[in-house]
């Protein structure tokens, strides 16, 4: 680490303007279309604005669900020429291969640091390398990588995922005893989230594992809600359709849990603590805390989407020459129908 604060020193007038020219030839190379390239053409930038700012490329997933939006809110509302930053942002759409696009771009333009919200956990080697030998840090943010070297990526910022289908399953449990129905035959099934997506495979993984420990519960079966609203609404459809006796809904995040709620109320049913279904799901974003409110959904387990700041945080260390942990926690919890949800939602940012 060291070595790497020794080589930005060295490199930062160099870097930025490498950058200048590189957004130069972008804007000529578009300009060809449309009359040519000229100096006037070229945006200005002194090294007063260049040199006090650190360049932070952020390839974000999409727009897919309300978490989202969230989450990169805080990213541009951390990342801000007034906290010393200035922030290259890409919306991938939920397509792998427009963040490695986007990667390639933040290294033709020698960013100081390249963010990276993965939209799946695997195939990602080859530009991370392109990345470490352009000697630029990768951080990882909200979702991890499966890579053979984990030197590719400086750290990870991120929610623990295991944990939080792990604490589901342990909450439907204390939930169930409480009802006496703790020895009941249990039929559940899962919405999840986009394949492949360290969410999905994390919040799977740790609510089937608990679930594993109960001969009593049985889950029927695993649809892909791709984390949308409209795709949840469709799969809880075909669920409904297919089965007649379900007591409890896993769905992994929030914005699938809404589509779920309609096509429940859609064919009659109904679920909440009052109704034919136990709900269970993630994110805990406001509106679903309303939707808790009004009786639709059992439990929330938190992904916290506000990490600017705790990447920003990271962001300064590194500057400093400090080691950072390689795994970074987002600190989270769950809400359930037993809480202050009034108190809650008033006091909720997102």
């Amino acid at each position: 680490m060291k070595e790497y604060r020794k080589f930005r020193k060295r490199n930062q007038a160099e870097k930025k303007e490498k950058r200048h020219l590189a957004l130069a030839f972008l804007v000529c190379a578009a300009m060809l279309f449309t009359g040519g390239c000229t100096s006037e053409n070229v945006p200005e930038e002194t090294e007063d604005d260049t040199a006090k700012l650190t360049v932070v490329g952020f390839s974000e997933v999409g727009a897919e669900s309300d978490w989202r939006v969230a989450n990169t809110e805080s990213m541009k509302a951390t990342f801000t020429e007034a906290n010393g930053y200035e922030l290259l942002f890409d919306d991938a759409k939920q397509k792998q291969e427009n963040q490695i696009k986007a990667i390639r771009n933040f290294i033709l333009q020698e960013v100081d640091y390249i963010v990276l919200d993965p939209i799946v956990m695997s195939g990602w080697d080859n530009v991370l390398q392109n990345a470490k030998e352009a000697e630029i840090p990768v951080i990882l943010v909200d979702r991890d990588v499966e890579v053979d070297d984990d030197s590719l990526y400086v750290t990870s910022v991120v929610t623990d995922m295991v944990a939080e289908g792990r604490n589901a399953g342990y909450w439907l449990e204390d939930y169930l005893e409480k009802q006496g129905r703790e020895d009941e035959d249990i039929q559940i099934v899962m919405l999840l989230g986009t394949e492949g997506a360290s969410a999905q495979i994390g919040r799977t993984k740790g609510f089937t594992e608990i679930a594993g420990q109960h001969e009593n519960w049985k889950i029927l079966e695993q649809l892909d809600g791709d984390f949308t609203q409209a795709k949840g609404r469709e799969s809880m459809e075909t669920l409904l359709k297919k089965y007649d006796d379900i007591d409890v809904v896993i769905s992994e995040n929030d914005n699938m849990t809404f589509g779920a709620i309609d096509a429940i109320q859609d064919a009659g049913r109904s679920c909440g603590p009052e109704g034919d279904m136990i709900m269970i799901s993630f994110d805990a974003v406001r509106a679903a805390l309303e939707a808790m409110q009004a009786g639709e959904i059992n439990a929330d387990f938190e992904c916290n989407p506000l990490q600017g700041p705790k990447l920003a945080e990271t962001i300064k260390r590194l500057e400093n020459g400090e080691e950072v942990e390689k795994v970074q926690y987002i600190e989270e919890t769950y809400f359930d129908t037993t809480m202050d949800l009034e108190t809650l939602i008033r006091g909720r940012a997102y």
